[in-house]
């Protein structure tokens, strides 16, 4: 028995599943999760001491590589000082300067701790500008694990919303209405059946949580002229995307301005982090300057602000870094892409800068109905061939991955023959 393997079966009686995330139980493709122990650069080390390159990258903070040598430098100097205030600190501020200044949309932020809080944050204070209850999410876009988020949509194109888990309630679901990703009509559908009721639509601008799905071209700049009709709030999820498809996120690149924002991952260097912000009318309803309640007390926690500002202020300072992740990003989907010309295999690959997905199906994949048509059981072996060959993938078809600029020219080719190779065993 390996060592990952026992330190699983002691984790089953301690933690529910083995794991404090469900993904990482390897459910979707079988076998035990690898327990890791270390990382540095493109690679992460097991328990065992096994090596792998990694197309992970702790599912997109580390953009630059594992242990970057300014963040550990940051981290190292922060923790002489104490671990935790609960009090403000300038670098807050530095935080939230940098942060306004890159990110188009931004002129307040607030810190929070993670991802789920940010965009829970960003509903309630959605709802509270507005004076409305309802919601709109997309089938497929995952925004954390808070009650209101945890609805699937029906068999229906347009739907209202169910409870997807146990412990969400009826009411809560009512008030969250769900379309397919890149349809238009579904989204008026709804706001043209539940008029002057909708404070906000929610989306990951590039999906990342039914794999790398992009949106089709006028389904963004289509979701903004539904919101300004209808005096709807834009909230974009840019956990993900945030400071990875571009410098100022996807709505730099797409061109699109949101309402809100919510960030994480990347902001934090590594660390547990988030941030919500937008225009300042509607930040200013967040207590203590206005009535919207949200509090933390380790937001801004000053060891992750300072790693996320070691990390930003290196992102701001080298653009360079995004010209080598889109050449790193294309370098590798290309070689994918002739691997599967070459042994006439009409899977479909989903690819923006550095994430990208290859999904077991031979159909186009533009939203959820479509990426389950993959296939699954396949999906596992091909993970674990990959494994086998010490490349390390996301352990669900429906992950994106992250690449990170850690990816030599050499490591990528690597990478490339382990796909093939990898295809052609479980073919």
């Amino acid at each position: 028995m390996t060592t990952s393997q026992q330190l699983f079966e002691q984790a089953k009686t301690l933690i529910p599943g083995g794991v404090n995330s469900p993904v990482r139980a390897f459910r979707a493709v079988g076998g035990t999760p690898l327990f890791i122990k270390s990382a540095k650069g493109p690679y992460i080390y097991d328990e065992d001491g096994n090596r792998y390159i990694e197309l992970i990258n702790s599912w997109g903070p580390m953009i630059l590589g594992h242990a970057f040598e300014p963040v550990e430098e940051a981290v190292r100097e922060a923790i002489q000082h104490s671990f935790s205030f609960g009090a403000p600190t300038r670098k807050e501020v530095e935080m939230a300067e940098l942060i306004t200044e890159i990110v188009p949309s931004v002129e307040k932020v607030r810190m929070v701790n993670s991802g789920t809080e940010a965009t829970m944050a960003a509903i309630r204070v959605a709802r509270g500008f507005t004076g409305r209850d309802k919601i709109i999410k997309f089938e497929g876009c995952y925004h954390g694990h808070g009650d209101s988020f945890l609805i699937a949509a029906g068999s229906g194109a347009v739907t209202m919303g169910v409870p997807d888990s146990p412990g969400v309630t009826k009411a809560t679901a009512h008030d969250t209405l769900t379309a397919p990703y890149n349809d238009l009509r579904a989204v008026e559908m709804l706001i043209d059946n539940n008029h002057n009721q909708i404070a906000a639509i929610i989306l990951e601008p590039v999906v990342g949580n039914m794999g790398c799905v992009l949106p089709e071209p006028g389904f963004l700049e289509g979701i903004r002229e539904l919101c300004d009709k209808n005096d709807i709030l834009l909230i974009f999820d840019e956990v993900m995307t945030g400071f990875r498809l571009a410098k100022g996120g996807a709505q730099e690149r797409f061109g699109i301005r949101p309402d809100l924002t919510t960030m994480g991952k990347i902001i934090g260097g590594g660390m547990p982090v988030g941030a919500y912000g937008g225009r300042a009318d509607i930040m200013n309803v967040v207590s203590p300057a206005g009535p919207v309640y949200q509090a933390g007390t380790l937001s801004g926690n000053p060891i992750a602000m300072s790693a996320g500002l070691a990390m930003l202020r290196h992102l701001h300072g080298h653009p360079e870094v995004y010209t080598r992740l889109e050449e790193i990003g294309s370098k590798m989907v290309t070689g994918f892409q002739n691997s599967l010309q070459k042994l006439g295999l009409p899977f479909t690959i989903n690819h923006l800068g550095s994430m990208f997905t290859l999904f077991m199906t031979d159909k186009p994949v533009t939203n959820f109905e479509e990426a389950k048509t993959c296939d699954l059981p396949l999906f596992g072996r091909y993970f674990h061939a990959m494994l086998r060959r010490g490349v390390y993938l996301a352990p669900s078809q429906f992950e994106s991955l992250f690449l990170s600029t850690a990816l030599t020219d050499e490591l990528v080719e690597e990478v490339i023959a382990a796909n093939e190779e990898s295809l052609k065993e479980v073919i």
